[in-house]
């Protein structure tokens, strides 16, 4: 049974996720601020985090940055409509995903299931394969899910390993952002933008210099590629 973490300070609205969670077998904590959310994951075994930007003693986001600290399971945001730019700075800050306020309890589910799908399918792959990418200065070995930037070991989310995984086995091959999207969460592009975000990060962990990059290189217009 996998364990979620709820972090709302809307008492309705964590309880009606309890609900539509544990319909689906899930085992549901709930919190209400940032703090004690960093206090039910230090404690307990936490699988995934669903999390609102705007609460109160401390936000989403900053919460986000202190798990992200300790851990790479999945963090999805919930935002409203209106904090399009809370947002992306959640996810710029170490969130996987977001679902918008308010939500559709089918999406909520199909968000959960699927980024739940890809960390357990990406840790239980660890030490299975042999398998190392190298080009240039950076080594993808798939075998322990490690990325290597000329020789040190950087840390990755299982969503940016994905991601760097398909453009670093395609060399100079550009893929859109909605290819990108479909063949890494494996469903259709119900969010493309985060593509975008997490390409920033994976920039930001590899280049240099993330503004001018060597490896990770937009097409305008087009979308994506790992330059050899």
């Amino acid at each position: 049974m996998h364990n979620i973490l709820v972090v709302d300070d809307e008492k309705e609205i964590t309880d009606a996720i309890e609900i539509y969670l544990k319909n689906q077998n899930y085992r549901v904590f709930k919190a209400y601020d940032g703090e004690e959310a960093l206090a039910i994951f230090g404690r307990e075994e936490i699988h995934l985090v669903l999390i609102d930007i705007m609460m109160p003693k401390l936000d989403g986001t900053s919460a986000t940055i202190k798990i992200r600290e300790k851990s790479t399971v999945p963090i999805i945001i919930l935002s409203a409509k209106s904090e399009d730019v809370d947002k992306i700075w959640g996810l710029n800050v170490g969130a996987d995903d977001y679902v918008t306020k308010p939500f559709n309890p089918m999406e909520l589910l199909a968000r959960v299931n699927s980024n739940l799908r890809r960390y357990t399918s990406y840790s239980n792959n660890k030490d299975t394969r042999e398998n190392t990418i190298k080009i240039g200065g950076v080594e993808l070995r798939d075998d322990s899910k490690e990325v290597l930037v000329d020789g040190e070991v950087v840390k990755i989310t299982p969503l940016e390993y994905k991601i760097l995984h398909l453009l670093m086995s395609h060399p100079n091959k550009v893929f859109s952002i909605e290819e990108i999207y479909e063949k890494v969460w494996k469903e259709p592009a119900y969010n493309p933008d985060t593509v975008t975000v997490h390409i920033r990060r994976i920039r930001e962990k590899i280049e240099i210099n993330p503004k001018e990059p060597k490896y990770l290189k937009v097409v305008w217009g087009i979308g994506y590629k790992f330059e050899q």
